[in-house]
């Protein structure tokens, strides 16, 4: 499976991620920074990592829409979620933790869609454990958009307790397509034993045996 990963200024996890994929698939992603104008030619993941509403005018981005459009798995960690909703690719936006505090911990999570590209490795109801590391992760929207995300079963994980103040407890959401997510917590921290559990691991191995 070629993939890409996407860099912007001042990244860090987008190596993490680099890691964790390469682990998983036996191959490298390409590493595409966010001044390019195109993906690699059959790129069939694309993560990225930074935060916001500059990153998500970014010249790749339009390229991302385009990908995502045709079907292409869109995966977006952390501030990777911020820039998926900020770009309208998905709905809601990440606004600042409750009690405006960084939070970096493993957090318990409740598998609420085991249907997905993303999450048919893991099963219906299943509660994991992933790290998180986020100011900005309290994920909000109207509540109109909140119930369609219920049900339309868009809400791929669930925090198991309040972490940041999000709406429902929402960790994590799917498009109305199924082929991108955006999550706060960090599946690429849970891959090797080292890391304390390998609960993130699935993930990688769900969507790669998917699009294989």
């Amino acid at each position: 499976m070629k993939s890409a990963v996407i860099v912007f200024p001042g990244s860090n996890c987008d190596r993490d991620l680099k890691v964790a994929i390469e682990a998983v698939t036996g191959r490298a992603p390409e590493m595409v920074w966010h001044k390019d104008s195109q993906l690699p030619a059959g790129t069939g993941l694309v993560d990225y990592l930074r935060s916001g509403a500059m990153a998500a005018r970014s010249p790749i981005m339009r390229a991302v829409s385009e990908a995502a459009g045709r079907g292409v798995p869109v995966l977006g960690v952390c501030n990777g979620f911020q820039v998926l909703t900020e770009a309208g690719l998905l709905p809601g936006a990440l606004m600042r933790n409750a009690g405006l505090r960084f939070v970096s911990r493993p957090v318990g999570l409740t598998v609420e869609n085991a249907q997905s590209l993303f999450t048919a490795r893991y099963r219906q109801g299943e509660e994991i454990s992933i790290p998180v590391a986020h100011h900005d992760g309290n994920y909000q929207a109207d509540a109109t958009t909140l119930d369609r995300l219920e049900g339309e079963g868009r809400i791929a994980f669930r925090y198991a307790e309040s972490v940041n103040g999000s709406a429902r407890q929402i960790a994590g959401i799917i498009n109305d397509a199924g082929n991108v997510l955006g999550m706060m917590p960090h599946p690429e921290r849970a891959l090797e034993p080292a890391h304390g559990n390998m609960d993130g691991r699935r993930l990688f191995e769900g969507l790669l045996e998917a699009v294989a």
